[in-house]
């Protein structure tokens, strides 16, 4: 069974961006994000209500990073520390060596090459040092910005669950992609 035993959060660094642990001071950022309707248009989480609910989801996101069962980045510029987005993996399955990769963005910096850059960060760590075997991500049918970028960077359409998926009052489809660590082109980080 794969073990994970980081004894500090990795930073990961590409051209333009560094990817730090979320923390408190993001959480203005965070909670910002996570009520916008443009943002959030394809991503089934609830608002928040109020302030407090963001900072308490920082200190859980924290907690779940401190155990090594889960990563959860900022997505800041080299040249500004702001979150600007997140990139995040979850669902760790030790015995299976796969991971479920997600990330949202500010509006501001979409269609800029931002989130692939971060992906490939993560990907690039998630084989490298976490030594997984494959990474999946869970996308909603319409948003086709996303399966284009998945494609971009190596992951296929793997399934299509028809209403697996329950959120406020409605039954949804959820697209699954996939990557095996066998077919990630290392080129493409170049």
């Amino acid at each position: 069974m794969l073990q994970i035993q980081l004894k500090e959060f990795p930073v990961l660094a590409t051209n333009r961006l560094i990817l730090r642990q979320i923390c408190e001071i993001d959480f203005m950022e965070f909670y910002w994000l996570r009520n916008s309707d443009v943002v959030m248009q394809y991503i089934q989480l609830p608002k928040f209500k109020e302030e407090e609910e963001a900072k308490q989801k920082i200190r859980d996101l924290i907690n779940i990073c401190n155990k090594n069962e889960g990563f959860h980045w900022a997505i800041t510029l080299r040249t500004d520390p702001t979150l600007i987005g997140w990139i995040l993996l979850k669902d760790i399955d030790l015995t299976n060596h796969r991971a479920e990769i997600g990330y949202l963005l500010h509006p501001d910096f979409w269609r800029k090459g931002i989130v692939q850059e971060a992906i490939l960060a993560v990907i690039d760590f998630s084989f490298t040092t976490l030594q997984l075997h494959s990474l999946e991500a869970h996308v909603h049918p319409e948003n086709i910005a996303s399966f284009k970028l998945l494609e971009k960077v190596g992951f296929v359409k793997e399934a299509h669950f028809k209403e697996n998926f329950y959120f406020e009052g409605n039954f949804l489809d959820t697209a699954v992609y996939s990557l095996l660590k066998s077919r990630f082109n290392s080129n493409i980080l170049r």
